[in-house]
C-alpha cells in the first residue's frame, strides 16, 4: 500500500478559508474579515503611515479651510454586473454615499473611474452609467469628475468602477467606532442578508421559491433623520463585506468594549434564513448594501428608533442588542435556547465579489 504522502498532494488543496501565512494575495484578502484587516495593518498602514488613515473608518474626516469634510473611496468588482434590485452602477454610487454618511456627513460630490475590458458591449457600459446617474440624482449628489481606462481582452472582467466622494460633516457630530460605550443600544436599520443572497442566487442559478432583491440604497437621508433626534450618535457602520458580524467585531475591537446580541431580535427574512440554511451560511456574515448598524446612547435609543421607522430605509429598524463592558473586543449572541455563542471576525468571506 502506498504511503499517504505518495497519494495526497497538499499543494493541490483549496479551502474557502485560506491559510493566514499566504505569501500571495488570495480572495479572502478582499472579504472584509481578518485577512483584510491584516492586509491593511501589515501592508498599507505602515506604508502610508499617518494618523488619519490609522482610524480605519469607512470614511476619513478631515479639517480643510475651516470645514469638516468626510472623504471616501471604494472600488466595485461585483459579479454579475446586473442583479435583482440593482447593478454595478447604482451599487457604486450608493456604496460611497453610504460610507460618507457613516461619518454623519451630507454627501455632495463623487468621482467615477471606469476600467473597461476590451470587447465589452457599449450598451452594457451605457446601462451602468445611466444607473449611476439615476442613483446619484436619488442620493442628491453630483458625479463631478472621472476617468476611463481600457485593458486588453482577458485582462479584466467586463467593467470595474471606482468611486470617491466628499461631504460635509455637521458641527457637533463625532461618529467613529472608538466612541462605542457600554450601555449603548445596538440598532440595525432593517432586515439583513438580502444583497449577498440576491447576488448568490443569480450567480449560481439558484431558486429559493421567491425572488430576493438587493437592498442597495442611499442612507444619508436616514442618517440625517437620526441626527435630528440627537447629534450624539456614537457609531454608524454599513455592514457590507463580512456582514453584520464583521462590522460589530471591528467596532468592538476599536472601542475596547463587548457587544451582546439577542438572536431572536436580529431581523433575518425567512427567504434569507432558508437560503443560508440550505447552503450552510450564517446570515450574520452575509453582505448588505442598504443597511446600517448604529450604537446610540441608551437615553436616546427609543426616540432614534422611532425616527428611523418613519423613513423608508429604516422602516424595519430593530433593537438587536447592547454594548457591554464584559468580554472587550468580542461579540456574542444570546441564542433562543438560552445559550451563548461567539460571533468572531470572519477569516475571509463566504461569498466573494459581492460589491
Amino acid at each position: 500500500m502506498p504511503e499517504l504522502s505518495e497519494t495526497v498532494d497538499p499543494a493541490g488543496w483549496t479551502c474557502p478559508a485560506p491559510l493566514r501565512d499566504q505569501p500571495v494575495v488570495v480572495m479572502g484578502h478582499g472579504g472584509g474579515g481578518a485577512l483584510s484587516a491584516e492586509l491593511m495593518e501589515q501592508v498599507f498602514v505602515p506604508a502610508y503611515g499617518n494618523a488619519t488613515l490609522a482610524g480605519l473608518a469607512d470614511s476619513a474626516v478631515l479639517e480643510l479651510g475651516g470645514a469638516r469634510l468626510a472623504f471616501s473611496t471604494d472600488s466595485y468588482v461585483v459579479r454579475p454586473l446586473f442583479f435583482p434590485g440593482g447593478c454595478l452602477g447604482d451599487l457604486a454610487v450608493n456604496g460611497t454615499v453610504n460610507d460618507l454618511a457613516m461619518s454623519g456627513a451630507r454627501p455632495a460630490y463623487l468621482s467615477a473611474a471606469f476600467v473597461l475590458e476590451e470587447g465589452v458591449e457599449l450598451t452594457v457600459v451605457e446601462r451602468i452609467a445611466r444607473a449611476m446617474g439615476a442613483a446619484a440624482e436619488t442620493a442628491g449628489v453630483v458625479v463631478a469628475t472621472g476617468d476611463t481606462k481600457v485593458v486588453e481582452s482577458g485582462h479584466g472582467d467586463g467593467v470595474y468602477v471606482t468611486t470617491a466622494g466628499v461631504g460635509l460633516v455637521p458641527d457637533g457630530v463625532d461618529i467613529r467606532p472608538q466612541r462605542a460605550r457600554p450601555g449603548d443600544a445596538v440598532i440595525v436599520s432593517g432586515p439583513i442578508g438580502l444583497h449577498g443572497v440576491a447576488i448568490m442566487s443569480v450567480r449560481e442559478g439558484l431558486e429559493f421559491g421567491v425572488e430576493l432583491a438587493s437592498d442597495t440604497a442611499p442612507l444619508a437621508d436616514l442618517v440625517e433623520a437620526m441626527l435630528a433626534v440627537t447629534p450624539d450618535i456614537h457609531v454608524l457602520r454599513d455592514p457590507t463585506r463580512g456582514g453584520l458580524a464583521a462590522s460589530l467585531n471591528e467596532i468592538a475591537r476599536a472601542s475596547g468594549t463587548g457587544v451582546r446580541l439577542q438572536e431572536r431580535a436580529i431581523p433575518v427574512p425567512d427567504a434569507v434564513a432558508n437560503a443560508c440554511g440550505f447552503l450552510g451560511l450564517d446570515p450574520l456574515y452575509v453582505a448588505n448594501e442598504g443597511r446600517l448598524v448604529a450604537f446610540v446612547p441608551p437615553a436616546a435609543a427609543d426616540e432614534v428608533l422611532a425616527a428611523m421607522r418613519t423613513h423608508p430605509q429604516g422602516a424595519g429598524a430593530t433593537l438587536i442588542g447592547e454594548c457591554v463592558a464584559e468580554h472587550p473586543g468580542m461579540v456574542v449572541v444570546s441564542t433562543g435556547l438560552g445559550g451563548t455563542r461567539v460571533v468572531d471576525l470572519p477569516l475571509g468571506e463566504q461569498l466573494p465579489r459581492i460589491c
